[in-house]
């Protein structure tokens, strides 16, 4: 268990949060939700030791082991797989599939855990830390945005991980959908508090919104009401006989005190410009073929598609099969090596690349960045767009050479918004934005009346859009007529259920074991199991516990009633405080049965569960 109290912390004389309090208990599984600039990634740092609250504490068990994918990437080994191996346990080093099991859900092929950890790219570098922090089995997880550099496959499988994990867990992630199939609790810092509550991210805004809505109608009536109190006293100060009423209504305001009007918070909240246009399709692509080396296979070999004026289409599949170059192809910003791409005259597209930071002028301010769009863009246009994108007042004054790369991000975002245009192609606009600008993003893609082509790991996206995918997979690249959840019916990603595996030891067949797929099986059906049988022991065992605790508080306030009816000797009330006090008792330890014996069969189970599990791997 993890304790924070009164935790104080600010940052050039602005306040992240003031006095919070909060704990982390045995097997919760917690989301961290705020606005970016909020202090999310601070309080992790504080949980950690990296950095120290302005006040308050932070309490954590002797030898408690915090996991945290750390910013600064530093490795020591030869090579990918004995970088991760040294983050086994040290009974365990020799147990090195375990640490190919995670390398290779978490995307790496064989060929790559041989090679030295600074030939990967970063992206795989930042894999490669994240996969010695899950290798470790600490006591708990601290993930920031951990799916930031991993591709749909690789998500779905780190998803998979932490649903199971049996420690303690923090996460910070941009996706929605992802933290909300993961965590058992959520917390969000707001108006520089923190709350937690149990359950997903829908239900903590929706007491969030119903807690605001609640205080601002009740401040109004305050101040309503004592507008009334002072024009009564206004009124009846002069009357001698009204004086006590008059003294009682003064001392009533000076109770009152005043209760300060929340302050609106800003939000993306935003819609794309339009042009009009009456074409059946906008765009078509007749066998293209791409590849970066002439030598090799080309990446993007004879695809075909044809793009109408209100198609909302998603490219998915793993990171470094083509998405990013199929989008620049249809784009135009590379040309195919073969084939055509053919634009209706009335097509008026508009690109968004997370790298294509580099296009923007460093020598410009944001607002004239923005204006320099396009020529219909008025600078007052330009100015509320920078509002919009969180750039107010001197905000937009700033350079673009001194903006962090999510601020360039969404300079490039609002740069769109300002362009008339009937197809947007968009290569992973989620990253760098917070929760609430994604749902924002999500709200204006949907609202477009215009084409849409996206690249996209986000799966909360595909299932609301995508109504066509482009699928990389299994080497090749198609077009799929379908919506995402018609694709995951029909089999979806199966490739990745096979990642789950020991992906280097020898063949099943060869060595007599089980095949892949009843491994499988097998390994659903013991899981399945285990969750009909523990989770309704757990439940029971919160009860028990929760019902223990109240009785134990029934129990002391029972004490101190009878002492009180002892001090004034009446003997009707002891006699019945006795018998409550007894029957409680009884009940209480009755309880105390019932939990030992749930939990010790709780524990058996576990242990019978997990002796199935390992002897599959």
């Amino acid at each position: 268990m993890i304790v924070a109290e009164n935790i104080t912390k600010s940052y050039g004389g602005e306040v992240l949060f003031d006095s919070i309090s909060f704990r982390i208990n045995s097997r919760e599984r917690a989301g961290l939700v705020g606005r970016n600039g909020h202090g999310k990634t601070t309080l992790f740092r504080i949980l950690t030791g990296e950095e120290h609250p302005d006040d308050g504490m932070v309490t954590i068990p002797k030898n408690y082991r915090m996991g945290y994918l750390q910013q600064n990437l530093a490795f020591h080994e030869h090579s990918v797989i004995e970088e991760a191996s040294c983050a086994l346990i040290p009974e365990e080093r020799m147990n090195t599939w375990k640490a190919e099991k995670i390398l290779s859900g978490l995307g790496f092929s064989r060929e790559q855990i041989t090679l030295h950890p600074s030939m990967l790219s970063g992206g795989y570098q930042v894999r490669l830390s994240l996969a010695k922090v899950l290798i470790a089995e600490p006591d708990m997880l601290l993930l920031d945005e951990p799916n930031n550099y991993l591709d749909i496959t690789s998500i779905r499988w780190l998803r998979n991980f932490l649903i199971t994990w049996t420690g303690e867990l923090m996460l910070i992630t941009h996706d929605r959908n992802f933290m909300d199939s993961i965590v058992t609790h959520t917390m969000g810092i707001h108006r520089k508090n923190l709350r937690k509550i149990e359950g997903n991210t829908g239900k903590l805004y929706d007491q969030i919104a119903q807690e605001e809505e609640i205080y601002e109608k009740t401040r109004i009536n305050d101040e309503r009401r004592k507008k009334e109190i002072e024009q009564f006293v206004n009124r009846f100060r002069a009357k001698a006989r009204l004086g006590n009423l008059v003294q009682s209504r003064v001392k009533m305001l000076e109770k009152m005190g005043t209760a300060e009007r929340l302050q609106k918070i800003k939000t993306l909240d935003f819609s794309f410009a339009e042009k009009p246009t009456h074409a059946k399709y906008l765009m078509s692509a007749e066998n293209i073929s791409f590849s970066y080396d002439s030598t090799v296979s080309p990446i993007i070999k004879n695809f075909n598609i044809t793009v109408s004026s209100r198609d909302r289409i998603c490219v998915v599949g793993r990171n470094g099969k083509g998405k990013t170059t199929l989008l620049k192809l249809l784009a135009g910003a590379i040309p195919p090596d073969t084939g055509t791409i053919t634009w209706h005259q009335t097509a008026a597209p508009g690109y968004y690349e997370q790298s294509n930071t580099d296009t923007l002028v460093k020598t410009r301010t944001v607002v004239d960045e923005v204006a320099a769009s396009h020529e219909s863009v008025e600078k007052q246009r330009a100015w509320d767009i920078c509002g919009i994108m969180m750039f107010e007042g001197d905000n937009a004054l700033k350079k673009i050479s001194v903006l962090s790369g999510g601020e360039k991000s969404r300079v490039l975002l609002g740069k769109l918004l300002v362009t008339p245009l009937n197809i947007l192609l968009l290569d992973e606009p989620t990253n760098h934005l917070d929760m609430e600008a994604c749902d924002a993003l999500l709200e204006a893609i949907d609202c477009f009346d215009g084409a849409v082509i996206m690249v996209t790991h986000n799966e909360m996206f595909l299932h609301a859009l995508a109504e066509r995918l482009v699928i990389f997979q299994d080497e090749k690249v198609r077009v799929y007529e379908g919506t995402y959840e018609q694709f995951l019916q029909a089999g979806g990603w199966h490739d990745d259920e096979t990642r789950e595996e020991k992906p280097y030891r020898a063949a099943d067949n060869e060595s007599g074991l089980l095949s892949k797929k009843e491994l499988r099986k097998r390994r659903s059906e013991i899981v399945t199991e285990r969750s009909k049988i523990l989770k309704p022991l757990e439940i029971r065992i919160q009860k028990l516990e929760a019902d223990i605790t109240a009785n134990e508080s029934r129990l002391e306030q029972y004490n101190h009633e009878m002492i009180a009816a002892a001090g004034e000797q009446d003997g009707p009330r002891i006699q019945k405080l006795s018998r409550d006090i007894h029957a409680l008792k009884t009940l209480t330890e009755s309880l105390y049965d019932d939990l030992d014996a749930d939990t010790t069969l709780f524990e058996q189970e576990s242990q019978r569960f997990d002796t199935l599990l390992g002897e599959l791997e």
